[in-house]
């Protein structure tokens, strides 16, 4: 695997799946060998669309393919832990769509089947993996903004779906937190780390899941996040990180940001360009090939250590406000 192209197998075959594979397909590194689906029409459909060679009808298949390096998971919430098993059992390195599973629980699971096959596994945060974010961690860590206090984010859409839909049904792993909250929540682990004290509220639907969650977190030595996320509010899909010296700020689209702007005193100090590539989903499946050739079992952007944290944390805000899956 150190030489020659890497060669993904995409399990599933909406949205995500075919953003993640238009930007596998800017990779002159890598190649889009094969997909999976349960149905075989929806397979071959999605392979004659993008030029894939096989097309497998169920996700056992193309686990089994041997001209598979890695499979880059794009199901719903609910089927995560599922498909990723399957592929670790088979051997294969394994990229997961986020959240990686419903509650860390799952996510513990997968992490050791990772384990016991030896291959590399990481979730598919791609906000840990976008140069942007990554610059804006290296200016706080070297004292840019003074000592970080305060992290404020939103991602808020107002989607407008009836309850047969997934953001809203809860067999599938839908609400605003899962789906939304998790990126606020990447922000807040990357400046702060581990809470020590995590508090939530939340609106529900009539299905039982969050329509509009608010969570706070207090982190050792006083540092404060207030995150929100809904699915029925155009919020305003913002973060800012601020400190004892001045503040950092993302623009819409905090989540795939292409820069930032540095503040002292509401005064403008910088404006940082880091522009992302392709439509920034790239830059997770770049990091996934550089573990691969380098033999890592996990990436040094998304350890397994901060997905389990993460969903310990999103754990704890749904027992707070009362949303539970069926799973």
């Amino acid at each position: 695997m150190a030489e020659g192209k890497i060669r993904w197998g995409i399990l599933a075959t909406g949205a995500i799946a075919a953003t993640f594979t238009e930007d596998l397909l800017t990779l002159d590194d890598a190649e889009v060998a094969a997909v999976g689906s349960r149905s075989p029409e929806s397979a071959r459909a999605f392979a004659d669309r993008y030029g894939i060679p096989r097309a497998h009808g169920s996700w056992a298949d193309l686990a089994a393919d041997p001209d598979v390096d890695i499979v880059y998971v794009a199901t719903p919430h609910s089927a995560h832990h599922g498909a990723a098993a399957l592929c670790l059992n088979a051997g294969k390195a394994v990229l997961c769509e986020k959240p990686l599973t419903l509650d860390a629980g799952q996510a513990e699971d997968l992490i050791g089947r990772a384990e016991a096959a030896g291959v590399f596994f990481m979730e598919a945060m791609w906000t840990r993996c976008v140069p942007a974010v990554l610059r804006m961690v290296e200016m706080v860590r070297a004292g840019a903004i003074g000592e970080p206090r305060l992290v404020t984010a939103d991602f808020s859409i107002g989607f407008d779906v009836g309850p047969e839909h997934r953001l809203r049904d809860p067999a599938l792993g839908g609400g605003a937190l899962l789906d939304l909250g998790i990126y606020p929540l990447a922000i807040s682990r990357l400046v702060f780390g581990e809470p020590d004290v995590v508090q939530a509220v939340a609106t529900l639907t009539p299905e039982g899941v969050d329509d509009t969650t608010a969570v706070t977190l207090v982190h050792p030595g006083g540092g404060v996040s207030a995150l929100t996320c809904s699915i029925s509010a155009d919020g305003p899909w913002s973060a800012t990180v601020s400190g004892t010296g001045g503040r950092i700020e993302f623009g819409r689209n905090f989540t795939a940001p292409a820069g930032f702007t540095v503040f002292r005193h509401d005064d403008v100090v910088e404006r940082v360009e880091v522009p992302y590539l392709a439509r920034g989903m790239v830059h997770e499946a770049i990091e996934a090939q550089r573990c691969l050739r380098e033999g890592l079992r996990q990436s040094p952007l998304a350890p397994w250590s901060e997905t389990l944290a993460v969903m310990r944390t999103m754990d704890a805000a749904r027992a707070q406000i009362g949303v539970a899956y069926p799973s």
